[in-house]
């Protein structure tokens, strides 16, 4: 199956010499030639029955690699699932408008971090409000700066619970509107004011068009169930990015086709691009080093956890108390058995070696 890393070893030499990279994106292109290759290091496994070796290579673990991060992913899924609060959910999203992007890609640290947070506390202003919620929200940011065909879009999506906690603690408040959880021309404009706020605080303001000022923000929001799914969407591009190898399909001469589905149609394209264009499109997203993208707030913020409780018990129907079982002594946990050699299909893989990680430079 064609990889990310097959494009950056065939075209990405010649991309890093004719254009300026970042120190992240450097790195992205180093790490992401290396996964699973010799130089990250790893395991030499043979057969006790057919004597066939078999080598295990580690992965990268940048978290902009289309490779890694399975079992990494789950272990977050679980947590944030543990962490869920027996309601309803919503799920908004908040997108810059284009007239925005290139300020934003030339301060990507301290934009990214705007625009988390004017999401979150334009729509926490809007929650307290008793017209609407009146109450605190427990809410999920996370965010993303890419479309399908992989073009710059910064966006961030808030999976947020459907009411909140009142402000004495005493009391779940759900949405006073069955259809919406806050009005979203309202959020939308104060979103737009806290970005702009920020802007100036920043010393950035004097470098936005004055007609982005005047025109609509786009917030969009949406029943979310019991948040599941969308939780499941947002975990699988959390430790990736953009694209994963299975939608690469061919990589002939120059040119790379994927494939992605339309959001409006729902039909399934490929588009070409150059090797180069690909590349580009790709790093653009790699995020700066040290930069959070998954932030959490309300009642999900690190400093409310006994709020959390609160909202969690008031919430929870008490259940009456089952009868005792009668204990038993845990069974001791049974080691699982050596995996199965792939060749011959009888004997079992044991290790015999372990392979240092290889210093190389960059590509």
């Amino acid at each position: 199956m064609l990889e990310v890393a097959d494009i950056f070893r065939r075209h990405g030499p010649a991309y890093r010499e004719q254009h300026r990279l970042l120190p992240s994106q450097q790195k992205a292109l180093a790490d992401l030639v290396r996964c699973r290759t010799p130089a990250c290091g790893g395991q030499v496994y043979r057969c006790d029955h057919c004597g066939s070796e078999h080598y295990s290579y580690h992965s990268c673990g940048n978290r902009h690699c289309p490779k890694c991060h399975g079992q990494q992913t789950r272990r977050w899924l679980e947590k944030q699932r543990q962490r869920f609060l027996p309601c309803p959910y919503f799920l908004l999203t908040f997108t810059l408008p284009q007239a925005l992007r290139t300020l934003v890609w030339s301060h990507q640290k301290d934009l990214y971090g705007l625009l988390l947070s004017s999401a979150a506390s334009a729509l926490q202003k809007l929650a307290w409000d008793p017209r609407y919620v009146g109450g605190r929200l427990a809410s999920l940011a996370v965010l993303h700066t890419w479309t399908r065909a992989l073009l710059y879009h910064p966006h961030v999506h808030l999976l947020v619970s459907a009411g909140g906690l009142a402000a004495d603690g005493q009391q779940w408040r759900p949405p006073k509107h069955p259809a919406f959880l806050v009005p979203g021309r309202a959020l939308s404009k104060i979103f737009r004011g806290k970005f702009r706020a920020g802007l100036k605080k920043l010393g950035l303001f004097g470098h936005v068009p004055p007609a982005v000022w005047s025109t609509p923000w786009v917030v969009q929001g949406q029943h979310a169930g019991r948040g599941d799914k969308v939780l499941e969407y947002l975990g699988r591009y959390v430790f990736r990015i953009a694209i994963s190898n299975s939608r690469l399909e061919r990589l002939e001469n120059d040119t790379v086709t994927f494939s992605y589905r339309d959001n409006r149609t729902q039909e399934l394209k490929h588009p070409q691009v150059s090797a180069h264009e690909f590349i580009r499109r790709f790093l653009q997203h790699v995020l700066p080093k040290g930069l959070v993208k998954v932030r959490t707030y309300g009642l999900w913020a690190a400093n409310n956890s006994r709020k959390l409780e609160q909202a969690r018990t008031l919430l929870t129907v008490a259940a009456s108390p089952a009868p005792p079982a009668l204990r038993q002594s845990p069974a001791p946990p049974v080691p699982p058995p050596p995996p199965r050699c792939p060749r011959c299909k009888i004997g079992h893989l044991i290790l015999v070696a372990t392979l240092l990680p290889q210093r190389t430079r960059a590509p």
